[in-house]
């Protein structure tokens, strides 16, 4: 069994990795490139990258070792109805060495299955967008929000970015004076915190610079209001406190309120040390007081325990898993 080895690709808009593990654990290889999701970056762009990133994996391993293997991205679904990108991912596989087959997964079940190894349970991502995700015998079944910047993400890096934007531009309106969040916002978007001796001109100048740009930039904004969170600003404070009350909503719509099956916080937003990750436990735990509070780890690994889970030598997915992806309390 120790001579066997599976592959595993977490590819997103700005980044593609990708990993070679043996069954037994070890790590063989590893590799980087830039984003390669089709959607973002086109076909052939793309293929590109995950090429790059095998090639990393890959450089001290004999790929006819490689028994599986399995690409976790957003946009999963698009890929396969996609000839074109199927065509292109499908020769990246092949001049990497493998002859293996391989699956393409949905970023958020590979995210869910980096953080544990039930087959039942839930995963809420919160990055620049916001999803969650129910998930049954280790496939997605229903899904909640996800809707886009436009209609949805409540909760979202982009959500709390126009949030405290919306409410610089209130509290301009209002004729009173930017709190320190606000101050912040100002000189990030405008160069200085300095407000004009007329606020419209202020307000105009924001409204330019935030329209110009794309809409999604907005999201750029969410370090600065999770920074004035851990200040304790009292504005900062409550849009953690609002977005962590819409990520859990979002949960509420697909998961029982009894539910005892794991839930598994991913993205950027929940991952790391944060007041909006700390909100969302708590507000998590009371909602769902029997349920384990997982956190996403390693999406390569993860891809490459999903691939893994089939090969006949795997006699118990749930030990392998903790070998390969090591999940994260």
């Amino acid at each position: 069994m120790s001579g066997t080895v599976v592959v595993g690709l977490d590819v997103g808009g700005t980044s593609t990795r990708a990993t070679a593990l043996g069954l037994d654990g070890q790590r063989l290889g590893t590799g980087r490139a830039g984003g390669g999701n089709p959607t973002s970056h086109g076909a052939e762009r793309a293929a590109a990258e995950l090429l790059a990133a095998l090639r990393g994996a890959l450089a001290n391993v004999d790929p006819t070792r490689v028994r599986a293997g399995a690409i976790g991205l957003a946009g999963a679904g698009r890929l396969l109805a996609d000839p074109a990108g199927r065509t292109a991912f499908d020769r990246a596989w092949r001049d990497a060495g493998l002859r293996c087959p391989y699956a393409v997964y949905g970023d958020a079940l590979v995210a869910y299955a980096s953080g544990t190894a039930e087959p039942d349970g839930t995963v809420l991502i919160a990055g620049t967008g916001a999803i969650a995700a129910e998930v049954r015998e280790l496939r997605l079944d229903r899904v909640a929000d996800g809707h886009g910047w436009l209609l949805g993400d409540a909760g979202s890096g982009f959500w709390l970015g126009r949030e405290a934007v919306r409410r610089l531009l209130a509290d301009l309106d209002s004729g009173h004076a930017p709190d320190a969040l606000g101050r912040r916002l100002l000189t990030d978007l405008l160069g200085s915190a300095e407000v004009a001796p007329r606020a419209r001109d202020t307000v105009d100048a924001l409204i330019q610079v935030v329209t110009r740009r794309p809409p999604v930039e907005l999201a750029r904004l969410a370090p600065a209001v999770v920074a004035a969170a851990v200040a304790g600003e009292p504005a900062a404070t409550g849009l953690i406190a609002d977005a962590a009350n819409h990520l859990t909503n979002s949960v509420s719509r697909i998961r029982p309120a009894d539910a005892a099956s794991p839930l598994v916080l991913g993205g950027g937003l929940l991952t790391g040390d944060t007041p909006l990750a700390a909100a969302v436990r708590a507000e998590a735990a009371r909602r769902w007081p029997r349920a384990p509070l997982c956190t996403a780890g390693d999406g390569a690994a993860a891809a490459a325990w999903l691939a893994a889970r089939d090969l006949p030598e795997v006699a118990d997915p749930a030990a392998l898993h903790a070998l390969l992806v090591a999940p994260t309390p």
